[in-house]
């Protein structure tokens, strides 16, 4: 028996010992008496026969047949629907369509008709809820342990499935986990004063229990766990309910025998005697059903393999030590909850820690816990960072319910981890941790003493001291840029402190008065920006960016809220900002900061309230800071607030626009007699010229970023500028930068008008705008071919990308937008002019980069579907026909290599586009292969030219240039010109924006190993105009290895022919004999992929007759020595 005394925290090896025995000799509060307590009956042993008096038992097949009347629920007979018998206890309580209560009643009736066949069901009701299909009969309960039992169970488990009522998923199986407990505290409940003291249904039931849990089958081990430990707790509340009710007899015992001896009733004391005799035997039942679940179950439990046993035995332990403290409250079974602090499953330390919270809510309970507290401090503030959030909220929440309970109990080390955590990126750990601070830095601890010293120092608000230490903690946390953090942080916990602004203002305005010290210029700048913090907090209501998922709709309540802070923030602020901004209008900072608080106001209170006088005073600030200051953020803070107070749905407008126009008027005026100082001096301009003008341009620039300016003609001051710094080459660089950055809004400026309404002639730049880009384009031409075609070709591809991302992956290649890329494309191509071979190498990079992005991703779906870029080779075509013929056939090589044997049998119209483009790199080829043909090498295979001729004197000229030309590139010589090392072009305009639905797709595998690959193109002079080479020699090299092998393998026959020939009386074959220039410039058309020379046709009708195609092998053909191309039989 457990002693009242705490004992030393035990090792882990005794965890079974006698300590661990539960005692009740404690005294609580009163219930009402006991009503039906009756005397112990003689203990008998489960499984044996009932004592020869007792009424015959039913057997098992009666029951189930009509003489039975089937188990009752409201006093209805329940049956299953199918065949009227009557379902289980396990159905009963699965199907929860009876009261609870009911269901214990109509069992208890049963078990006093019958207590083996209702003890039965009982025992059935555990075996089926843990998912086993076998059932026990009446004669194995009679005859057989309940080891034997459970081992014939286990043979008959069901193991192909791992599920188990516990662990089904759906609201039924949820629903069912609930009925299952409730059942077994209702049991205990409706059986406390008579039946669980029979010494024959507790014995059963905890017996059996006991060896399921030591099961290996887990639905067994949990089911039967669960089990008993809501069965413990039943008991635990039976014990309290006895112990309440024998320390009210013992009262009224004292209050008798004390009594007068002749007012004394003897026989009152002796029915007392009896009552509190009775109660401590049933008492020290109890304890002893208690030790034999604690001691057989939980302890083995609270360590199962698995992690949601254990979760369970830990939250019940839980509730036994809140419940029944005076029993459960001591080290001997805190330990258990100190060691599961360490558990590797974050489930099971969450229980831990809720268990712990329930308990330290109770201050009373607080001195039962110090020696806990001491003992596993360390490892619970250590669980704040734990890596599984829920587990660290629950650990911070922990620590602030301790130290509400002992200022001492945690040390300053212990307090500084978890201030930190307010600065967390997850919002529930910083809002925990906010708690805490408010708690231990935050909280006034005597409210009404703090008050009465504000009212003696003139302030309205006692949060003066508090404002200070929140100010002196943000600085010394050192993480000064996340001052929104902090306040969303503190928002739940320290909103009154937060949103009393009028207590900031004081601190920033007012003088500090006697005691107070004065705000240092960090401590003033630190305020001003928590301030802002919490004024964009209250008005938007919700996190900053990068805490929560994003704006979440607000309740009714939350809204009101809302427009409650704002009224009081807007109300507040439209007096004091304009005195704020006077004092610091000289601190950058500080300005920067402040003139965010317009953004958050209602404007309309403004003119509702009568405020126009403080509007004014905002304004003239507002324009003594503009002209005081040239920092680019305090000039962006201007010009948004004049932005937001120009708003057009407020009565205020026009009142702010004629202050904005009148400073936008002298500003330009500045601006431009300062320009003409400045263009006059030239290079003799000294620095106050050049300050003057940059001045007043960063101020112009940054109001043109937020407001149209264009009626001030700021463009044509900013040109000039340019002009003279690109002629004279002198102007500061500083200035340039301004320069350029106000044009572009200007020009920005005016596309908004031409996008949003009808534009006047004036306002129109098409014309000059088409002119610039031509000129551009024609100078980066003129620099680097190569690198004019890859800008083009990277441009259709952004403006294919975002069509992606607009239509999705499906194209309508018959809509505007489709028709508008192609357009473009056919555009561009006409701008590499008529001369093909001046843009030769170029043209080929283009339709190079433009195959591997068709086939940069494959489709999600498998390989029988298109790549998703495929419709791209549709605007690709467009430049097909730039490509000489003989660069067809290379680039038709390298499409090849992206193809499957499927995909050149594909036919369906989301393979048009490649047909398309494969068709379109074939036409005016050799062999006329095209897509209807199957086979995609089928190129590689085509007939000979069966028209042959001596090449036309006018055109040899043109043929020698070209052979050269070629023979340069084959070669790899310095013949050609070639460019310097490129580097990789700046993604600016032009930038390939990454199609979302494709980034996640697999790419296709990397071709850049390959000679003439990107990497070797951008990186290596001398690859950046060898790749068409190298695709020609890569070619050439396998068509002059199966000439060779042709040739060797027919050696003989080539005597032959000879012979043949000199036989022949008449030569066939003169007419089609060629010079040997002639058949070399063939061979390299056939051989070498150079360049194509169309030859005349023989005039010859003998030999059109005789050299029929149908009689020849393409791939026979072969050379002999004296220039003959002969057919190979």
């Amino acid at each position: 028996m457990i002693t009242s005394e705490l004992p030393v925290l035990q090792d882990s090896s005794n965890e079974s010992g006698a300590a661990d025995t539960v005692s009740l000799s404690v005294s609580v509060s009163e219930l009402e008496d006991p009503t039906d307590t009756k005397g112990k009956k003689k203990r008998g042993r489960p499984g044996r026969p009932p004592a020869a008096n007792k009424k015959p038992r039913k057997s098992p097949a009666e029951k189930a047949t009509g003489g039975a009347k089937g188990r009752k629920a409201n006093g209805i007979p329940q049956t299953n629907g199918e065949g009227g018998d009557p379902v289980t206890l396990f159905e009963v309580v699965r199907m929860g369509k009876s009261a609870m209560q009911s269901v214990v009643d109509d069992w208890i009736e049963s078990y006093k008709q019958d207590r083996d066949i209702a003890l039965l069901d009982l025992i059935n009701f555990f075996i089926q809820c843990s998912g086993c299909k076998g059932t026990v009969r009446i004669e194995m309960f009679r005859n057989m342990q309940n080891a034997e039992i459970i081992r014939k169970m286990t043979e008959e488990f069901d193991e192909d499935s791992g599920d188990y009522p516990l662990t089904m998923p759906g609201p039924l199986w949820k629903k069912f986990r609930y009925n299952f407990c409730e059942f077994i505290c209702v049991l205990i409940r409706q059986c406390q004063y008579s039946i669980i003291y029979d010494e024959y249904l507790m014995d059963t039931v905890i017996s059996l229990l006991t060896g399921l849990s030591d099961s290996q089958v887990r639905a067994f081990r949990h089911t039967s766990t669960l089990a008993a430990m809501k069965l413990m707790t039943a008991l635990v509340n039976v014990a309290l309910n006895l112990s309440i009710h024998q320390d009210n007899t013992q009262r009224q015992y004292e209050a008798e025998r004390n009594k007068m001896a002749g007012k004394r009733a003897n026989e009152k004391l002796e029915l007392l005697l009896q009552k509190r005799k009775e109660l401590q035997e049933n008492q020290d039942e109890i304890e002893n059903m208690m030790n034999s679940i604690f001691k057989g179950i939980f302890v083995h439990r609270y360590r199962d393999a698995i992690a949601e046993i254990r979760a369970i035995c830990i939250e019940e332990i839980g509730v036994w030590m809140k419940m029944y403290s005076d029993a459960f409250l001591n080290d001997s079974y805190l330990k258990y909850v100190g060691w599961t602090l360490h558990d590797r499953q974050g489930e099971v330390r969450l229980k831990c820690l809720k268990a712990l919270q329930n308990l330290y809510t109770n201050r009373e309970l607080f001195p039962k816990l110090e020696l806990f507290t001491n003992r596993f401090k360390d490892r619970i503030v250590s669980m704040t960072l734990d890596k599984e959030y829920d587990v660290a909220v629950e650990a911070i929440r922990l620590i602030t319910l301790i130290l509400q309970g002992s200022e001492d109990a945690l040390s300053n080390e212990d307090c500084e981890n978890v201030y930190h955590l307010v600065y967390s990126a997850h919002r529930p750990v910083a809002v925990a941790a906010g708690e805490f601070l408010h708690r231990k830095l935050f909280s006034r601890h005597d409210p009404q003493a703090e008050e009465e010293l504000a009212k003696r120092r003139g302030r309205s608000s006692p949060n003066g001291n508090l404002l200070r230490m929140l100010v002196l903690f943000f600085l010394e946390s050192e993480l000064h840029e996340h001052a929104a953090y902090l306040v969303d942080s503190l928002w739940e916990s320290s909103q009154e402190l937060l949103k009393d602004w009028e207590c900031m203002t004081e601190l920033l305005l007012e003088e500090p008065v006697q005691g107070e010290e004065v705000l240092s210029d960090r401590q003033e700048s630190s305020l001003i920006e928590l301030m802002v913090c919490t004024i964009r907090q209250a008005a938007e209501a919700h996190p900053p960016v990068g805490r929560g998922t994003g704006k979440r709709v607000l309740t009714a309540k939350e809204r009101k809220t809302q427009i409650d802070d704002k009224n009081k923030l807007t109300e507040h602020f439209i007096m004091a900002l304009p005195m704020l901004l006077s004092k610091y209008q000289a601190d950058s900072e500080k300005v920067a900061n402040l003139l965010q608080i317009p953004m958050f106001f209602d404007l309309d209170v403004y003119s509702a309230g009568r405020m126009e006088k403080h509007l004014d005073a905002l304004l003239k600030q507002i324009r003594l800071v503009v002209e005081k200051h040239i920092e680019t953020d305090v000039l962006e803070a201007c010009s948004k607030t004049y932005s937001i107070l120009c708003s057009e749905e407020y009565t205020i407008m026009n009142r702010v626009d004629i202050a904005r126009s009148q400073l936008i008027d002298e500003m330009t005026d500045r601006f431009t007699h300062s320009v003409e100082d400045l263009l006059q001096e030239a290079e003799e301009a000294d620095d106050d010229d050049i300050y003057n003008v940059l001045s007043t341009l960063k101020r112009l620039t940054a109001f043109h970023n937020a407001h149209d300016l264009t009626r001030w003609d700021l463009f044509g001051s900013c040109y000039r500028l340019l002009k003279a710094g690109i002629e004279q080459g002198a102007m500061p660089e500083q200035i340039a930068v301004q320069a350029l950055q106000c044009s572009h809004y200007s020009i920005l400026w005016q596309l908004v008008k031409i996008t949003e309404g009808t534009p006047s002639k004036e306002d129109l730049y098409y014309n000059d705008y088409g002119d610039i880009i031509k000129e551009t384009l024609s100078k980066t031409r003129q620099s680097d071919k190569i690198l004019c075609a890859k800008t083009l070709i990277l441009s259709l591809q952004q403006l294919f990308n975002e069509l992606l991302q607009d239509q999705g992956p499906t194209l309508d290649r018959t809509s505007s937008h489709v028709s508008g890329i192609k357009e473009l494309a056919r555009r561009f191509a006409l701008t590499f002019g008529l001369d093909q071979i001046k843009t030769r190498e170029a043209v080929a990079t283009l339709h190079k980069d433009g195959i591997e992005f068709a086939f940069k991703y494959q489709n999600p779906h498998g390989a029988e579907f298109p790549p998703p870029n495929l419709a791209f080779l549709e605007v690709l075509s467009e430049f097909s026909s730039k490509l000489l013929r003989q660069d067809k056939k290379t680039v038709h090589s390298y499409l090849e290599k992206f193809m499957s044997e499927s995909m050149s049998e594909r036919r369906e119209d989301v393979w048009l586009p490649l047909i398309s483009y494969r068709n379109s790199l074939l036409t005016g080829g050799e062999d006329g292969d095209r897509m209807s043909v199957t086979s995609g090498a089928s190129s590689k295979t085509s007939s000979i030219r069966s028209k042959k001729g001596r090449t036309p004197i006018h055109k040899s000229k043109r043929i020698e240039e070209e052979s050269s030309v070629e023979a340069s590139w084959l070669r790899g010589n310095d013949s050609l010109q070639t460019p310097g090392a490129l580097t990789t072009p700046q993604l600016t305009s032009t930038v390939l924006r990454e199609n979302p639905r494709q980034a996640a797709d697999t790419h296709l595998p990397d071709h850049d190993s390959e000679p003439g690959s990107e990497n070797d193109y951008v990186h290596n002079p001398q690859m950046q105009m060898s790749w068409l080479g190298q695709q020609k020699m890569e070619d050439s090299r396998k068509d002059r290895t199966a000439m060779n092998y042709m040739k060797a393998r027919n050696q003989t026959v080539r005597q032959t022919v000879r012979g043949l020939m000199e036989d022949d009386a008449e030569p066939i074959f003169e007419d089609v004999m060629m010079s040997s220039r002639g058949q070399l410039e063939d061979m390299n058309e056939e051989f070498e992929d150079t360049m194509v020379i169309d030859l005349p046709p023989s005039r010859n009708r003998r030999e059109r007759a005789e050299l029929r195609p149908d009689f020849f092998d393409s791939a026979a053909m072969i050379e002999d020595e004296s220039g003959f191309t002969m057919p190979m039989f």
